[in-house]
């Protein structure tokens, strides 16, 4: 097997990891938390944020005024996957979310997403 044919197969053989992680701006202390199916889509918020047209425009406005430097990508949790019985990894990973977002709190002065309605 050649070199590029061995590389194809790593990485299909590679486990895709599901989580939460943040990014966290090093000037105002700020963080924004996600959660993702795909821990490797962090390189994909990056590039939307160099780009200019991430969705969340308060950290947007962060990056484009402090620069990329500034900010800091985080995996803050990696969802478990049980091997026996019912698992449902959207629901779980959305817990987990809820989980990291009652602890940091990064709402308002503290960070970059919404408080949900109640």
């Amino acid at each position: 097997m050649n070199r590029r044919e061995e590389l194809k197969q790593l990485y299909k053989e590679t486990e895709i990891e599901s989580g939460i992680y943040c990014i966290k701006n090093m000037k105002n202390g700020k963080v924004y938390v996600e959660s993702t199916g795909n821990l490797k889509t962090m390189s994909g918020r990056r590039l939307l944020l160099n780009m200019g047209s991430h969705t969340n425009k308060a950290l947007q406005d962060d990056w484009k005024e402090y620069g990329a430097d500034a900010f800091e990508f985080e995996v803050l949790e990696v969802l478990k996957k049980k091997d026996t019985g019912y698992f449902n990894a959207k629901e779980e990973l959305k817990k987990l979310e809820e989980k990291w977002l009652e602890s940091l709190k990064p709402y308002g002065e503290r960070g970059y997403n919404r408080e949900a309605s109640r």
